[in-house]
């Protein structure tokens, strides 16, 4: 599972940071960006969670 940010669609709301701080960070650009492509498992709920909670379907999640 590798988390992917689509930085021209995000909005920098900080959903994602709060949700999953281990793996998503909302930079001074105000834009969020992945800290790990290869979290660990216990993280996979939460990163999923960001998917469904991203205003605007910036998060994805991609095939390692």
């Amino acid at each position: 599972m590798k988390p992917v940010v689509d930085r021209e669609s995000c909005i920098g709301c900080g959903v994602c940071e709060d949700t999953c701080p281990e793996v998503f960070r909302v930079g001074d650009d105000g834009i969020a960006y992945v800290l790990t492509d290869s979290p660990g498992e216990e993280l996979y709920a939460d990163i999923r969670d960001c998917v469904e909670l991203c205003p605007v379907n910036a998060i994805q999640i991609t095939a390692e």
